[in-house]
């Protein structure tokens, strides 16, 4: 399924492959790629609370931004895993992640099935890059939250993703 302008990039419209999700809907599974080249799925963090934090590229402004104000949000909360998420290659990601001293955060690559950015309706087919989005999904694996944004080049709403964490949590 694509959908045709559904973002843009400096206000050019991109076309995105796959189904945008919803809140309520049940998370698809999917397989990534840690930084030491080890495969990592999403139903290994059944029963935690997970925080998907999806990108361009780790070698942007934007993207830095958002992976190292992500890592040190997710500092301050018990039993929520971080997910960052790119087209990265690994050996990129496990650099960035020495230099920036990130360790609250997962950071995986789509690089090798594009199965994340297919299975969320992230991967943009003119880029072969994954839009920015952010998704939360609770321990029984539902999406409590979604911010896919419609300019990838601006951040998420980071008060309004660690508002809605915070009450997912507490349910």
């Amino acid at each position: 399924m694509e959908r045709k302008d559904a973002i843009t990039f400096g206000g050019s419209p991109l076309t995105l492959v796959g189904k945008e999700l919803l809140v309520g809907d049940t998370a698809p599974n999917f397989t990534v790629t840690k930084t030491d080249l080890s495969p990592l799925s999403l139903k290994e963090f059944l029963g935690k609370t997970v925080v998907i934090s999806a990108m361009p590229s780790i070698d942007t402004p934007v993207c830095e931004i958002q992976t190292i104000r992500f890592n040190k949000e997710i500092e301050k909360l018990q039993d929520v895993v971080l997910l960052t998420i790119s087209m990265d290659l690994p050996f990129a990601l496990n650099r960035f992640c020495g230099a920036k001293d990130i360790k609250n955060a997962i950071t995986t690559s789509d690089y090798k099935d594009r199965e994340f950015s297919h299975n969320y309706g992230l991967y943009i087919k003119e880029l072969g890059l994954i839009s920015r989005a952010v998704i939360i999904i609770d321990k029984n694996g539902k999406i409590r939250y979604t911010e896919y944004l419609k300019e990838i080049t601006e951040e998420p709403d980071y008060t309004k993703a660690l508002e809605a964490l915070k009450t997912i949590k507490n349910l």
